[in-house]
């Protein structure tokens, strides 16, 4: 594959549009409709389950199933409880960070549209300073819409069990660092269509089946995931998602391993990772010279390749990771380079991959 940008004008209004979409978990019909209208032309079918991972599939027919996947959903908030003064007590959707709330702005999703409001926070002057000052915490960030009753946030048609998200949208910064929430993991669903894209545009023709995978529920639990590969019952799955740049300040390398944006795809080591696809995406990298990362996992990965891995009496599946900073913010940021190499890398690995592949432990 050449060198140049593989990235497209048409790629990236694609993907500022799909980051900007609000898809919280158990809520991703939204960005799911705009993914499966990117991917329609280079896919041959699409399937869906019940609780909205969507999945587009090559050669249909095929026996030998080979998943590439990511999951769709973003973290968020639900409104828990409600005071008589109209303040909105919360609880988590997903891992959402109590730190960062205070001050940020919010949208408040219900039968009537958005509603507007701020996660309020009291004055630096009226705060106890030094050791005594009470730091944000879930049971003490809140929500102001303006209203003074109960009675007036219940006619805007908020109510306990509304979802709640941010509203801070896709930008570029330095020309090369794409900047928003939600990038983990719509990031992932964004990479895997581009394969598509490019097995199509290329014209690659594959042995075997492969099922473009948007799961859903990834934030709690791996959920999405767990449902959907009973369904497809795949023999391999190469799974995406984010990690950690471990360079930026208050972060222990020596607990964290030292992995950085702008360095490449990482690949994982850990018991859910099958050692001989492993080494197929490690091969792949070194013969197309595609810089890459090495991270190891204790027990679990903690993405959608532990539910894939488990299933149906164990499926080969490994996982490549696309550093991040700042997870779990409104300001997640990845590198465009990291980017363009895990496309390349998963491209060039399916190309890489004989027809019906066992895997096999004891190759």
């Amino acid at each position: 594959m050449s060198s140049k940008s593989i990235l497209t004008d048409n790629s990236i209004n694609f993907l500022e549009k799909y980051l900007n979409n609000p898809s919280p978990t158990g809520y991703e019909s939204g960005g799911q409709k705009i993914w499966m209208e990117y991917l329609k032309p280079y896919v041959d079918t699409f399937i869906t389950d019940t609780y909205g991972s969507a999945v587009g599939i090559i050669n249909p027919d095929a026996p030998y199933k080979v998943v590439i996947e990511g999951h769709s959903d973003e973290i968020s908030w639900y409104v828990n409880y409600i005071t008589d003064n109209g303040l909105i007590y919360v609880i988590r959707n997903g891992g959402s960070d109590h730190m960062i709330a205070p001050s940020k702005r919010v949208n408040i999703h219900t039968k009537n549209g958005i509603v507007k409001g701020v996660f309020g926070w009291p004055a630096i002057h009226t705060r106890k300073g030094g050791e005594k000052e009470e730091p944000a915490k879930l049971e003490n960030i809140f929500i102001d819409l303006g209203c003074n009753t109960k009675e007036e946030v219940e006619a805007l048609g908020v109510h306990v069990g509304c979802v709640i998200t941010y509203p801070d949208e896709f930008m570029i910064l330095n020309e090369n660092k794409f900047v928003c929430r939600a990038i983990d993991n719509r990031i992932g669903g964004f990479m895997i269509a581009e394969v598509a894209r490019l097995l199509h545009e290329n014209k690659k023709k594959l042995p075997f089946g492969l099922y473009i995978t948007n799961s859903v529920q990834e934030e709690v639990g791996l959920r999405g995931a767990e449902m959907i590969t009973k369904t497809i019952r795949p023999n391999a799955a190469i799974v995406t998602d984010v990690c950690h740049d471990t360079t930026t300040p208050m972060i222990e390398k020596r607990i964290e391993g030292e992995t950085k944006i702008g360095k490449g795809p990482v690949i994982t080591y850990a018991p859910a990772v099958q050692n001989n696809l492993r080494e197929l995406i490690l091969d792949t990298a070194a013969k197309n010279e595609i810089p890459f990362q090495r991270l190891a996992s204790s027990r679990v990965t903690g993405t959608d390749t532990d539910a894939f891995a488990y299933s149906n009496g164990g499926v080969a599946s490994a996982l490549i990771s696309l550093p991040l900073r700042y997870m779990h913010t409104t300001v997640e940021m990845v590198h465009r380079e990291d980017v363009e190499n895990v496309i390349k890398l998963i491209y060039e690995t399916l190309l890489n991959m004989k027809n019906e592949a066992t895997f096999s432990y004891f190759e």
